[in-house]
Protein backbone atom coordinates (compact mmCIF):
# COMPACT_ATOMS: atom_id res chain seq x y z
CA UNK A 1 0.00 0.00 0.00
CA UNK A 2 1.18 3.81 -1.02
CA UNK A 3 2.14 5.70 2.25
CA UNK A 4 -0.61 8.50 3.46
CA UNK A 5 -0.01 11.74 1.29
CA UNK A 6 0.75 14.65 2.94
CA UNK A 7 -0.17 17.58 2.36
CA UNK A 8 0.76 20.81 3.93
CA UNK A 9 -1.70 23.47 3.54
CA UNK A 10 0.69 27.14 2.88
CA UNK A 11 -2.88 28.40 1.16
CA UNK A 12 -2.68 32.21 2.31
CA UNK A 13 -0.43 32.07 5.17
CA UNK A 14 2.25 34.30 2.99
CA UNK A 15 -0.23 37.05 3.58
CA UNK A 16 0.69 38.20 0.31
CA UNK A 17 4.47 38.23 0.69
CA UNK A 18 6.29 36.47 -2.35
CA UNK A 19 9.44 35.52 0.18
CA UNK A 20 7.25 34.53 2.86
CA UNK A 21 5.50 31.74 0.07
CA UNK A 22 9.11 30.29 -0.67
CA UNK A 23 9.77 30.26 3.23
CA UNK A 24 6.64 27.80 3.58
CA UNK A 25 8.20 26.06 0.84
CA UNK A 26 11.51 25.45 2.76
CA UNK A 27 9.69 24.15 5.84
CA UNK A 28 7.00 22.15 4.13
CA UNK A 29 10.27 20.25 2.72
CA UNK A 30 12.35 20.34 6.10
CA UNK A 31 8.86 18.87 8.09
CA UNK A 32 9.29 16.15 5.48
CA UNK A 33 5.38 16.25 3.61
CA UNK A 34 4.64 14.84 0.41
CA UNK A 35 3.38 18.39 -0.97
CA UNK A 36 3.05 22.02 -0.31
CA UNK A 37 -0.58 23.78 -1.49
CA UNK A 38 -1.03 27.57 -2.42
CA UNK A 39 -4.25 28.71 -3.15
CA UNK A 40 -4.93 30.89 -6.73
CA UNK A 41 -7.77 33.36 -7.32
CA UNK A 42 -8.75 36.66 -8.43
CA UNK A 43 -10.44 38.51 -5.61
CA UNK A 44 -12.89 39.66 -8.24
CA UNK A 45 -14.28 36.27 -9.63
CA UNK A 46 -14.42 34.94 -5.95
CA UNK A 47 -16.42 37.42 -4.05
CA UNK A 48 -18.77 40.29 -4.52
CA UNK A 49 -16.76 43.29 -3.07
CA UNK A 50 -19.23 44.13 -0.16
CA UNK A 51 -19.14 40.92 0.98
CA UNK A 52 -18.61 40.44 4.67
CA UNK A 53 -16.19 37.94 6.45
CA UNK A 54 -16.68 35.10 7.82
CA UNK A 55 -16.90 35.55 11.71
CA UNK A 56 -13.37 33.73 12.24
CA UNK A 57 -11.75 35.45 9.71
CA UNK A 58 -13.09 39.07 11.30
CA UNK A 59 -12.02 37.25 14.73
CA UNK A 60 -8.44 37.07 13.01
CA UNK A 61 -8.10 39.99 10.83
CA UNK A 62 -10.56 42.63 12.64
CA UNK A 63 -13.33 44.03 10.53
CA UNK A 64 -12.31 47.25 8.72
CA UNK A 65 -11.74 45.39 5.35
CA UNK A 66 -14.41 44.06 3.25
CA UNK A 67 -13.91 39.99 2.16
CA UNK A 68 -12.66 41.13 -1.04
CA UNK A 69 -9.92 43.39 0.08
CA UNK A 70 -8.80 41.00 1.93
CA UNK A 71 -8.42 38.39 -0.48
CA UNK A 72 -7.11 41.55 -2.90
CA UNK A 73 -4.26 41.82 -0.54
CA UNK A 74 -3.76 37.56 -0.56
CA UNK A 75 -3.39 37.03 -4.23
CA UNK A 76 -0.05 35.78 -5.90
CA UNK A 77 0.15 37.13 -9.07
CA UNK A 78 1.16 33.92 -11.63
CA UNK A 79 4.85 34.54 -11.84
CA UNK A 80 5.19 33.52 -8.57
CA UNK A 81 3.19 30.66 -9.33
CA UNK A 82 5.78 30.18 -11.78
CA UNK A 83 8.79 30.53 -9.43
CA UNK A 84 7.30 28.41 -6.53
CA UNK A 85 6.45 25.47 -9.13
CA UNK A 86 9.70 26.00 -10.20
CA UNK A 87 11.29 25.91 -6.70
CA UNK A 88 9.32 23.50 -5.29
CA UNK A 89 10.71 20.83 -8.11
CA UNK A 90 14.20 21.76 -7.03
CA UNK A 91 13.29 21.18 -3.72
CA UNK A 92 11.72 17.80 -4.82
CA UNK A 93 8.30 18.55 -3.25
CA UNK A 94 4.90 18.43 -5.27
CA UNK A 95 3.45 21.85 -5.50
CA UNK A 96 -0.50 22.03 -5.70
CA UNK A 97 -2.77 24.95 -5.59
CA UNK A 98 -6.25 25.17 -5.32
CA UNK A 99 -8.38 27.09 -7.87
CA UNK A 100 -11.07 29.15 -6.74
CA UNK A 101 -12.38 30.41 -10.17
CA UNK A 102 -12.54 29.31 -13.67
CA UNK A 103 -9.93 31.74 -14.89
CA UNK A 104 -7.34 30.52 -12.18
CA UNK A 105 -8.07 26.60 -12.97
CA UNK A 106 -7.20 27.47 -17.38
CA UNK A 107 -4.06 28.83 -15.43
CA UNK A 108 -3.19 25.87 -13.09
CA UNK A 109 -3.57 23.25 -15.81
CA UNK A 110 -2.79 25.15 -19.21
CA UNK A 111 -0.02 27.65 -18.11
CA UNK A 112 1.16 25.95 -15.17
CA UNK A 113 1.29 22.43 -16.47
CA UNK A 114 -0.75 20.82 -12.94
CA UNK A 115 -2.12 17.41 -13.33
CA UNK A 116 -3.09 16.99 -9.45
CA UNK A 117 -5.88 19.39 -8.34
CA UNK A 118 -7.88 20.55 -5.45
CA UNK A 119 -11.32 21.48 -4.94
CA UNK A 120 -11.94 23.43 -1.82
CA UNK A 121 -15.00 22.60 0.31
CA UNK A 122 -16.62 26.39 -0.40
CA UNK A 123 -17.10 25.27 -4.11
CA UNK A 124 -18.41 22.06 -3.82
CA UNK A 125 -21.95 23.17 -4.78
CA UNK A 126 -20.39 25.12 -7.55
CA UNK A 127 -21.44 23.34 -10.24
CA UNK A 128 -19.99 24.84 -13.17
CA UNK A 129 -16.38 25.11 -11.78
CA UNK A 130 -17.08 21.44 -10.58
CA UNK A 131 -17.70 20.38 -14.13
CA UNK A 132 -14.55 22.72 -15.44
CA UNK A 133 -12.25 20.82 -13.37
CA UNK A 134 -13.44 17.37 -14.53
CA UNK A 135 -13.26 18.37 -17.73
CA UNK A 136 -9.40 18.82 -17.62
CA UNK A 137 -8.87 15.12 -17.19
CA UNK A 138 -6.33 15.68 -14.12
CA UNK A 139 -6.68 13.93 -10.98
CA UNK A 140 -9.27 15.42 -8.90
CA UNK A 141 -9.46 15.64 -4.48
CA UNK A 142 -12.62 17.38 -3.31
CA UNK A 143 -13.11 18.59 0.08
CA UNK A 144 -16.70 17.75 1.36
CA UNK A 145 -16.33 20.74 4.21
CA UNK A 146 -20.13 22.05 5.48
CA UNK A 147 -21.41 19.29 2.96
CA UNK A 148 -24.07 16.72 3.48
CA UNK A 149 -23.92 13.06 2.20
CA UNK A 150 -26.34 13.88 -0.49
CA UNK A 151 -24.68 16.92 -1.84
CA UNK A 152 -21.11 15.00 -2.04
CA UNK A 153 -23.15 12.21 -4.05
CA UNK A 154 -24.24 15.75 -6.08
CA UNK A 155 -20.92 17.25 -6.32
CA UNK A 156 -19.67 13.36 -7.51
CA UNK A 157 -21.54 12.99 -9.97
CA UNK A 158 -21.41 16.37 -11.74
CA UNK A 159 -17.59 15.00 -11.46
CA UNK A 160 -18.55 12.19 -13.49
CA UNK A 161 -20.60 13.69 -16.14
CA UNK A 162 -17.13 15.96 -16.67
CA UNK A 163 -14.95 13.24 -17.09
CA UNK A 164 -16.85 11.62 -19.14
CA UNK A 165 -17.72 14.29 -21.12
CA UNK A 166 -14.64 15.39 -20.83
CA UNK A 167 -13.81 16.00 -25.32
CA UNK A 168 -17.31 15.97 -26.39
CA UNK A 169 -19.71 17.69 -25.21
CA UNK A 170 -23.11 16.41 -27.27
CA UNK A 171 -24.84 15.90 -23.94
CA UNK A 172 -25.67 19.08 -22.08
CA UNK A 173 -25.08 19.21 -18.79
CA UNK A 174 -28.22 18.36 -16.20
CA UNK A 175 -28.79 16.98 -13.05
CA UNK A 176 -30.73 14.20 -14.74
CA UNK A 177 -27.54 13.78 -16.73
CA UNK A 178 -25.23 13.86 -14.32
CA UNK A 179 -27.17 11.44 -12.09
CA UNK A 180 -27.01 9.01 -15.22
CA UNK A 181 -23.50 9.63 -15.08
CA UNK A 182 -22.75 8.87 -11.49
CA UNK A 183 -24.81 5.60 -11.55
CA UNK A 184 -23.07 4.27 -14.82
CA UNK A 185 -20.43 1.60 -14.84
CA UNK A 186 -18.19 4.25 -16.97
CA UNK A 187 -18.96 6.72 -14.30
CA UNK A 188 -18.56 4.88 -11.38
CA UNK A 189 -15.06 3.61 -12.84
CA UNK A 190 -13.61 7.12 -13.71
CA UNK A 191 -14.45 8.23 -10.26
CA UNK A 192 -12.57 5.71 -8.58
CA UNK A 193 -9.54 6.13 -11.03
CA UNK A 194 -9.31 10.18 -10.60
CA UNK A 195 -11.19 11.27 -7.63
CA UNK A 196 -10.37 11.25 -4.18
CA UNK A 197 -12.59 12.83 -1.30
CA UNK A 198 -11.55 14.50 1.94
CA UNK A 199 -13.69 14.70 5.15
CA UNK A 200 -13.47 18.37 6.67
CA UNK A 201 -14.86 20.37 9.27
CA UNK A 202 -15.41 23.93 8.13
CA UNK A 203 -14.19 26.23 10.86
CA UNK A 204 -11.25 27.72 11.82
CA UNK A 205 -10.70 26.47 14.44
CA UNK A 206 -12.38 23.35 14.01
CA UNK A 207 -14.30 22.07 17.67
CA UNK A 208 -12.96 18.82 18.61
CA UNK A 209 -16.58 17.89 19.29
CA UNK A 210 -17.41 18.89 15.72
CA UNK A 211 -14.94 16.96 14.38
CA UNK A 212 -16.73 13.82 13.37
CA UNK A 213 -13.97 11.77 11.98
CA UNK A 214 -16.43 8.54 11.38
CA UNK A 215 -17.79 10.42 8.76
CA UNK A 216 -14.75 9.85 7.13
CA UNK A 217 -15.63 6.40 7.17
CA UNK A 218 -19.41 6.72 6.17
CA UNK A 219 -18.37 8.68 3.05
CA UNK A 220 -15.58 5.75 1.85
CA UNK A 221 -18.10 3.18 2.19
CA UNK A 222 -20.86 5.15 0.55
CA UNK A 223 -18.89 6.06 -2.55
CA UNK A 224 -15.66 3.29 -2.33
CA UNK A 225 -13.28 5.99 -3.07
CA UNK A 226 -9.57 6.97 -1.76
CA UNK A 227 -10.92 8.68 1.29
CA UNK A 228 -8.85 11.82 3.45
CA UNK A 229 -9.28 14.11 6.05
CA UNK A 230 -8.34 17.94 5.49
CA UNK A 231 -7.73 19.22 9.31
CA UNK A 232 -8.43 22.88 10.78
CA UNK A 233 -8.34 21.60 14.12
CA UNK A 234 -5.73 22.90 16.47
CA UNK A 235 -2.70 20.35 17.03
CA UNK A 236 -1.73 17.19 15.49
CA UNK A 237 -3.84 14.60 17.41
CA UNK A 238 -7.17 14.59 15.01
CA UNK A 239 -4.92 14.24 11.59
CA UNK A 240 -2.89 11.32 13.86
CA UNK A 241 -6.12 10.03 14.50
CA UNK A 242 -7.21 9.87 10.87
CA UNK A 243 -4.53 8.09 9.81
CA UNK A 244 -5.30 5.80 12.44
CA UNK A 245 -8.78 5.38 11.01
CA UNK A 246 -7.39 4.74 7.53
CA UNK A 247 -7.21 8.19 5.44
CA UNK A 248 -4.97 8.02 2.36
CA UNK A 249 -4.76 12.04 2.32
CA UNK A 250 -3.78 14.33 5.16
CA UNK A 251 -3.85 18.03 4.47
CA UNK A 252 -2.60 20.26 7.23
CA UNK A 253 -2.70 24.14 7.48
CA UNK A 254 0.85 25.61 8.52
CA UNK A 255 3.03 28.82 9.04
CA UNK A 256 5.78 30.29 9.68
CA UNK A 257 4.07 32.03 12.61
CA UNK A 258 1.10 31.82 14.38
CA UNK A 259 0.98 34.84 15.73
CA UNK A 260 1.39 36.53 11.94
CA UNK A 261 -1.68 38.82 11.26
CA UNK A 262 -4.22 37.12 8.69
CA UNK A 263 -6.97 34.66 8.25
CA UNK A 264 -5.48 30.94 8.90
CA UNK A 265 -2.57 31.34 11.32
CA UNK A 266 -4.46 30.25 14.41
CA UNK A 267 -5.50 26.86 13.13
CA UNK A 268 -2.19 26.25 11.53
CA UNK A 269 1.03 24.40 12.56
CA UNK A 270 4.05 25.95 13.11
CA UNK A 271 7.60 24.07 12.36
CA UNK A 272 7.58 21.70 15.37
CA UNK A 273 4.58 20.66 14.94
CA UNK A 274 3.92 19.70 11.30
CA UNK A 275 7.29 17.76 11.67
CA UNK A 276 5.74 15.50 14.72
CA UNK A 277 2.41 15.48 12.94
CA UNK A 278 4.62 13.94 9.90
CA UNK A 279 6.63 11.71 12.39
CA UNK A 280 3.44 10.93 13.86
CA UNK A 281 2.07 9.96 10.57
CA UNK A 282 4.33 7.65 9.56
CA UNK A 283 4.46 5.58 12.77
CA UNK A 284 1.01 5.49 12.42
CA UNK A 285 1.31 4.12 9.48
CA UNK A 286 4.04 1.07 10.39
CA UNK A 287 2.13 0.03 13.15
CA UNK A 288 -1.22 -0.52 11.16
CA UNK A 289 0.32 -3.33 9.03
CA UNK A 290 -1.18 -4.94 5.86
CA UNK A 291 -4.36 -6.61 8.27
CA UNK A 292 -2.95 -9.72 7.65
CA UNK A 293 -3.33 -11.83 10.63
CA UNK A 294 -0.35 -14.15 11.61
CA UNK A 295 2.89 -14.96 13.91
CA UNK A 296 5.51 -11.95 13.06
CA UNK A 297 8.87 -12.17 12.90
CA UNK A 298 9.74 -11.09 15.86
CA UNK A 299 7.30 -13.17 17.70
CA UNK A 300 8.60 -16.63 16.62
CA UNK A 301 11.34 -17.19 19.12
CA UNK A 302 8.70 -16.37 22.05
CA UNK A 303 7.02 -18.54 20.71
CA UNK A 304 8.39 -21.88 21.68
CA UNK A 305 8.80 -20.21 25.36
CA UNK A 306 5.33 -18.59 26.55
CA UNK A 307 3.02 -21.45 24.76
CA UNK A 308 2.99 -24.81 26.80
CA UNK A 309 2.81 -28.77 25.91
CA UNK A 310 1.13 -31.63 27.67
CA UNK A 311 3.61 -32.63 29.87
CA UNK A 312 3.50 -36.05 32.10
CA UNK A 313 2.73 -34.77 35.93
CA UNK A 314 3.39 -38.73 37.06
CA UNK A 315 5.83 -41.67 35.56
CA UNK A 316 3.29 -43.47 33.15
CA UNK A 317 4.09 -46.94 32.21
CA UNK A 318 3.31 -48.59 29.36
CA UNK A 319 -0.40 -50.02 29.17
CA UNK A 320 -1.62 -47.85 31.71
CA UNK A 321 -4.45 -45.52 30.76
CA UNK A 322 -4.07 -41.59 30.93
CA UNK A 323 -5.91 -40.38 33.75
CA UNK A 324 -6.26 -36.47 33.65
CA UNK A 325 -4.08 -36.38 37.04
CA UNK A 326 -1.33 -37.59 35.30
CA UNK A 327 -1.20 -34.88 32.93
CA UNK A 328 0.38 -31.31 33.22
CA UNK A 329 0.19 -28.48 31.38
CA UNK A 330 3.10 -26.59 30.60
CA UNK A 331 5.83 -24.25 29.42
CA UNK A 332 7.50 -24.22 26.43
CA UNK A 333 6.13 -26.23 24.17
CA UNK A 334 7.55 -28.61 21.90
CA UNK A 335 5.26 -31.41 22.91
CA UNK A 336 1.76 -32.29 22.02
CA UNK A 337 -0.26 -28.99 22.25
CA UNK A 338 -3.08 -28.69 24.91
CA UNK A 339 -5.81 -28.31 22.29
CA UNK A 340 -5.36 -32.67 21.86
CA UNK A 341 -5.27 -32.89 26.22
CA UNK A 342 -8.80 -34.17 25.27
CA UNK A 343 -7.25 -36.79 22.78
CA UNK A 344 -4.56 -37.92 25.45
CA UNK A 345 -6.88 -37.76 28.52
CA UNK A 346 -8.63 -41.56 28.22
CA UNK A 347 -6.73 -43.15 25.92
CA UNK A 348 -3.99 -45.96 26.87
CA UNK A 349 -0.36 -44.88 26.84
CA UNK A 350 2.20 -46.76 24.26
CA UNK A 351 5.50 -46.02 25.73
CA UNK A 352 6.97 -45.82 29.04
CA UNK A 353 7.09 -41.72 29.75
CA UNK A 354 8.81 -40.61 32.47
CA UNK A 355 7.31 -37.43 35.46
CA UNK A 356 8.27 -34.38 33.35
CA UNK A 357 8.89 -35.17 29.49
CA UNK A 358 6.49 -34.06 27.19
CA UNK A 359 3.50 -36.45 25.62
Amino acid sequence: MESIFIIAEAGVNHNGDHEKAFQLVDMAVEAGVDAVKFQTFKAENVVTENAEKATYQKKTTGNTESQFEMLKRLELPHEVHHELKSYCKGKNIKFLSTAFDSESLDFLVNDLGLKNLKIPSGEITNGPLLLAHAQTGCDLILSTGMATLGEVEEALAVLAFGFLNSTNMKLKPSREAFLEAFLSESGQKVLKEKVSILHCTTEYPAPLQEINLNAMITMRNAFGLETGYSDHSEGIIVPTAAAAMGARIIEKHFTLDKSLPGPDHKASLEYGELSEMVNAIRTVEQVLGDGVKVPVFSELKNRAVVRRSLVARTGIQRGDVISKEMVSILRPCGGKSPMEYWDVVGETQLTTICKGENF
